[in-house]
């Protein structure tokens, strides 16, 4: 089991790093899952924005891509992050950044638990999953 934390072109420092494993691996246990490996990568929007058109194929600015590897129970993943995106959304949905950071992080880690946010329905499923996890931290 093992959990990262990477830069790449930003400078930026994650709070509570170690409460934040500690809370992403009670997660994944609570969904009946095993953590293996997983690396987040907070980037700026133009580094995500190459990552999503090269991989995915979309050339739209996001807050999170995941690539799931996951096998069976064990949950492993890269999980890319834009730092300015976060901003942004922070402001746009009038919470401090911490909280929206911790949003996305979980956001990425209920992808690789299996959850989806492509349709109304999954993404209320997955809105809800967000906010339960949220309480945990």
């Amino acid at each position: 089991m093992a959990i990262s934390f990477q830069n790449q072109s930003v400078e930026f420092k994650l709070s509570d790093k170690l409460k934040i494993k500690s809370w992403i691996k009670t997660i994944v246990e609570l969904e009946k899952k095993k953590l293996g490996q997983v690396n987040f990568v907070f980037t700026s929007d133009e580094e995500l924005l190459k990552t999503n058109i090269e991989f995915l194929k979309h050339n739209t600015y996001t807050d999170i891509i995941t690539f799931d590897y996951c096998e069976g129970k064990l949950v492993n993943g890269d999980i890319i992050i834009s730092v300015e995106r976060v901003t942004e959304n922070a402001k746009k949905f009038k919470v401090d950044f911490e909280t929206e950071i911790k949003r996305v992080i979980i956001h990425g880690v209920l992808h690789l638990c299996g959850y989806k946010d492509k349709s109304t329905k999954d993404a209320e499923v997955m809105k809800g999953k967000e906010n339960w996890a949220l309480k945990k931290f």
